[in-house]
């Protein structure tokens, strides 16, 4: 079974069709793929996999690989 930063990273990887290697300091519109409709779909995603509803704000304050760590773990999501 999966890890929590297993899934994260999964999350990441498959929405941004990425390798691994591209996620430490990723930024929103820091790559193509991470615009608005990918930062939606990227949101689902982790929704999804950490069965969670997000505050509007949580996502829009939703920045980079780390800083969404950070939000999560409000959602009681540890890594």
């Amino acid at each position: 079974m999966a890890g929590n930063l297993d899934l994260y990273k999964e999350a990441f990887c498959e929405t941004f069709e990425i390798t691994e290697d591209a996620l430490p300091g990723l930024k929103y519109q820091a790559i193509k793929a991470w615009d608005s409709v990918g930062h939606m779909a990227l949101m689902a995603k982790l929704e999804d996999s950490f069965d969670i509803m997000m505050d509007t704000e949580d996502i829009i304050d939703f920045d980079s690989y780390e800083h969404g760590m950070e939000i999560l773990k409000k959602y009681d999501v540890t890594f």
